[in-house]
């Protein structure tokens, strides 16, 4: 993020990293067996850290891309895994993801083999750009923002992201892509992702609002 010397993830939110409150809010659900954490093979950053839960653990086999990422985590715990155990991908950038969401996320797609995410319907109205001006009023109807955590069969996933990763932009699109229909769990525009300085600022103030900053 620009203006910053560390990567985002890493930014402080109160006492707490960005990524130190969106692995507290996986662990909120009791449902919740492991949390695999994966960073870059080169990230010692997250060794600072002093995590009480057990069920952290960190996989520095982190890759180029995000699709990338999460296939080599799910090629890292394949030894303790089985293929209809049931995978949460969550982006450490959506540190606000609340205890409800993430219930609901986990009640509602069940063990529907193909998956589902949270997501929120697009409020906003939608245009196509062309050369910088206005080409298409789309709509936006059926339009939705996907959001994570995304949940899937573990065997799954990993099928699915074993192909070309250039076109995958979460793994949604990859379970797609591989012929499922995921499940769309409604999510909040609280669970928004820190992608500028001025989404920083509204994460602080969600946290806030939540009792979850000291």
């Amino acid at each position: 993020m620009g203006g910053h010397d560390v990567p985002k993830q890493y930014l402080a939110l109160g006492d707490r990293t960005m990524l130190e409150h969106s692995i507290a809010a996986m662990l909120s659900d009791a449902r919740i067996d492991a949390v695999f954490v994966v960073v870059a093979p080169t990230d010692t950053r997250w060794s600072e850290f002093r995590l009480d839960d057990q069920r952290v653990e960190f996989l520095p086999v982190g890759g180029a891309s995000r699709a990338e990422s999460v296939r080599n985590g799910l090629i890292a715990i394949a030894a303790r895994t089985d293929d209809d155990d049931r995978v949460l991908v969550h982006d450490a950038a959506r540190p606000c993801l609340t205890e409800a969401q993430l219930g609901r996320l986990i009640d509602e797609v069940g063990v529907d083999g193909s998956g589902g995410l949270l997501a929120i319907p697009l409020a906003d109205t939608l245009k196509r750009g062309e050369e910088g001006r206005v080409g298409m009023t789309l709509d936006r109807a059926s339009m939705w923002c996907a959001q994570t955590p995304q949940l899937f069969r573990v065997g799954s996933l990993r099928a699915a992201l074993s192909g070309a990763l250039d076109t995958v932009t979460d793994e949604s699109s990859a379970m797609e892509r591989a012929g499922h229909a995921p499940r769309l769990v409604l999510g909040g525009a609280s669970n928004l992702k820190v992608t500028t300085p001025e989404d920083l600022v509204l994460a602080r103030a969600i946290l806030g609002e939540q009792g979850r900053l000291a």
